[in-house]
């Protein structure tokens, strides 16, 4: 690898931040190219909701110490942050440092990734070509070459849809209903005093369920409903007081005291095959045969890497969970429930192109289960290997707080372990 070439990390989110800080400190030089206009892009479109697991998961190792050699102050790494709180008090911080700012590019969205001079199927000398970005720069196209790709975009902004069969049967479905977490109280209007479904069973429908059960208390004719393909809502609830996250638990066992009171209006098992909207409501139908008008639509059912700008990388993804193949037997939520993984770092995120690699919540495909701190041990062992560290890359060690709803199918000997203690 030529090591005079920058290493390109693509997103200047926390994973894409942390990958930085491990590049600092291998003295590896490096360039960060954000879509945005500002590091933490994506988590500002939820910039209200309050993350379950405290600073002290929230927060990598090597970036703490650039921020420690300044005047920062660091948060108490027991308080839960909201979205805004991670920007302003971590991200925003570590993304001023000089070694971090002067090589990171905003309004800078990867259109190409490929191999300098050589397609896809092209492999003669394939190894010793750097790599090269394509990625517009405003009005302008603008390209560089690098040794290495970390590719840190997320999947933020390719939503899941709310069809049980996984596309968008309806394009112009996605542009009137939310698919995100929206902030009722910024748009009460938008809400109150009518029918909203939230669609999804994982935290950010919890999240969803929670913020209107909350706007329903000062406009009580404000109506909830929850959709689910679960045969029950039961396990959407999660571990209660037995997760290790206490704010994990707690969000699912106040979703299920609103189901309980009747405040939230559970339609399961529910798979969406149709969606009509006359301009006014909209009318969901199930394969189940169930009917469902409501006013408002809030589709949480989580999102998918996307992959396009990388065809001419050779690239390997489990054909199920879209992560790479060694990978997706830890994290297939067909094979087990857990909300953590096996520890696992570069070795189970290689794809067949050498020195390129998908982090953070991108590496995870379509698995629901990711926490920011597996990410940063991720890059922190991706940068150790591009390093030359093999020994430090090898040496995985990821300590992940248990959901209490660990269950496993058969799994082969080695992959039984699906939680770390």
């Amino acid at each position: 690898m030529n090591q005079q070439l920058p290493v390109i990390i693509i997103g200047a989110g926390p994973v894409g931040l942390a990958a930085a800080a491990h590049l600092v400190e291998y003295k590896i030089p490096f360039k960060i190219l954000e879509k945005g206009e500002s590091v933490g892009s994506n988590i500002l479109e939820w910039r209200h909701v309050q993350l379950f697991s405290p600073w002290e998961y929230n927060i990598d190792q090597a970036a703490l110490q650039l921020l420690q050699k300044t005047d920062w102050q660091q948060p108490d790494i027991h308080k839960l942050p909201t979205g805004k709180d991670f920007i302003e008090e971590y991200l925003l911080p570590l993304s001023r440092l000089g070694v971090i700012h002067d090589n990171l590019q905003y309004n800078a969205e990867v259109i190409h990734v490929t191999k300098n001079g050589a397609d896809k199927l092209k492999s003669d000398k394939r190894n010793e070509r750097p790599f090269v970005v394509h990625y517009k720069n405003g009005s302008s196209l603008e390209k560089i070459k690098a040794s290495a790709i970390i590719d840190a975009s997320g999947s933020w902004q390719n939503p899941n849809p709310p069809y049980a069969d996984g596309v968008w049967l309806n394009n112009s479905l996605r542009d009137l209903v939310h698919t995100n977490i929206p902030n009722v109280y910024q748009q009460p209007e938008v809400f109150k005093e009518r029918h909203t479904v939230v669609i999804g069973a994982g935290h950010s429908a919890l999240n969803s369920l929670m913020n209107l059960a909350e706007l329903k208390e000062a406009y009580p004719a404000t109506k909830i409903s929850w959709v689910l393909r679960k045969e029950s809502a039961l396990s959407a609830f999660g571990g209660g007081a037995q997760d290790q996250l206490e704010a994990r638990g707690a969000l699912g066992t106040s979703v299920h005291k609103l189901v309980q009171q009747g405040i939230v209006e559970v339609f399961t098992p529910f798979h969406v095959e149709d969606i009509h909207n006359d301009g006014i409501r909209f009318v969901l139908t199930s394969s189940e045969g169930t009917k469902l008008s409501v006013d408002e639509i809030i589709v949480n059912t989580g999102s998918r890497p996307n992959f396009d700008f990388l065809r001419e990388v050779r690239y390997e993804i489990d054909p199920v969970v879209e992560s790479t193949p060694t990978l997706a037997p830890l994290i297939d939520p067909n094979l087990h429930s857990c909300g953590t993984v096996r520890p696992h770092g570069e070795e189970e995120l290689r794809h067949p192109e050498a020195n390129f690699y998908t982090a953070g919540v991108k590496s995870y495909g379509r698995a629901p289960t990711f926490l920011m701190t597996t990410g940063y041990e991720q890059v922190r062992s991706i940068v150790a290997y591009i390093a030359g560290d093999v020994q430090a890359a090898k040496q995985v060690k990821l300590k992940l707080p248990e959901t209490g709803v660990c269950k496993t199918t058969i799994l082969p000997q080695k992959q039984q372990d699906c939680c770390v203690n």
